[in-house]
């Protein structure tokens, strides 16, 4: 049974999630094994082609969970961003501070790229300006690079370590400053932050989604909290409570609704408008790990990694991450029941 939240509960038990007959549950379970951690899992629906960072290396995976391809020599890979028109991929290696450039269809490395801050962690093309850019934690700062002549055309400070970044497909970039509970509104064009959104009480913000059909953003911070901002104002619309452990968050244009993954307590947090204007969310199972999340829009099935971990031993010190079981990495698939 899905495990709801506080806020209108009422509605919640006579309403099913926006335009699905009922809560989504796990599907299937990719058995994909192969070494390193993971972060951002990226989708390329037209191509049905996941694309898993894999710490030194990058997987690709048909929709099915089966290998396809192998991207090596990415240290330290935290994400992918991709752009079929250019038949181009970028990869964000944060041990190297480097982008991998490679060709979409064959995989093939173009060229290496030093970013202008350390350890590279979210990426995003930005279709308008065809700009390419890597949000630097330990730089605090954001590269940009040319998506057509594979240069570096400018740095933009952050004020604050970057997290996310979605764009407006309008020449807007959003990103979630970790550092000081913000979202930083970025012009692709001029390469300047125009705006920064205090979305306190949220803290430690890191998953970002956006909602195009309604401008509205979904982030998720460190506090078990989800906020949904307005995307011209900068205004907090809401607050939602969520699960722990969650370092990504999915939009989904179809059924409506915002998925945030809860890695810590193994569960998605749903998150939908009602007709009141207020959001609502549910939580259903999914694994515990299973901290970042990606939609395809086309199925409406969301993809989320995990693996099977070993106890921490005892005399370890605080905040020691468990070891991950050798081969025990999988993708495991989330949608409609039917």
């Amino acid at each position: 049974m899905p495990r709801f939240t506080s806020i209108t509960l009422s509605l919640l038990l006579a309403a099913p999630i926006a335009a699905l007959a009922g809560d989504p549950a796990v599907l299937r379970t990719f058995k994909v094994g192969g070494e390193g951690r993971w972060d951002y899992v990226s989708l390329d629906p037209e191509g049905g082609r996941l694309y898993v960072p894999r710490s030194t290396h990058v997987m690709v995976l048909d929709l099915d969970g089966h290998l396809k391809g192998d991207l090596p020599g990415t240290a330290g890979v935290h994400g992918v961003a991709f752009s079929r028109e250019l038949d181009r991929g970028w990869t964000s290696n944060g041990q190297a501070d480097t982008v991998t450039i490679f060709k979409l269809s064959t995989l093939e490395v173009v060229k290496v790229v030093k970013t202008t801050g350390g350890n590279p962690d979210a990426i995003l093309f930005e279709p308008i300006t065809k700009r390419v850019f890597t949000f630097n934690g330990r730089g605090k700062n954001a590269t940009v690079i040319d998506a057509l002549t594979s240069e570096v055309v400018g740095t933009v400070p952050m004020g604050g370590k970057p997290e996310f970044a979605v764009c407006d497909e309008k020449g807007r970039v959003y990103v979630n400053n970790e550092d000081t509970s913000e979202i930083l509104a970025l012009n692709a064009r001029s390469l300047k932050v125009e705006a920064a959104w205090s979305i306190k009480p949220l803290e430690e913000p890191s998953g970002l989604a956006i909602d195009l059909a309604h401008n509205r953003l979904y982030a998720v911070g460190s506090n078990h909290l989800a906020a949904v901002v307005d995307a011209g104002s900068g205004k907090v619309l809401a607050t939602v409570p969520i699960g722990s452990g969650t370092d990504g968050i999915a939009f989904d244009p179809g059924t409506g609704c915002a998925y945030a993954s809860n890695g810590g307590d193994g569960t998605v947090t749903v998150i939908r408008p009602a007709a009141s204007g207020r959001f609502e969310a549910s939580s259903v199972p999914t694994r515990r790990g299973a901290r970042t999340i990606v939609d395809n829009p086309r199925t409406h099935r969301l993809y989320l990694p995990t693996a099977e971990f070993a106890p921490v031993p005892k005399e370890a010190k605080p905040g020691t991450r468990p070891a991950m079981v050798e081969g025990s990495f999988q993708v495991i698939e989330v949608g409609e029941v039917h």
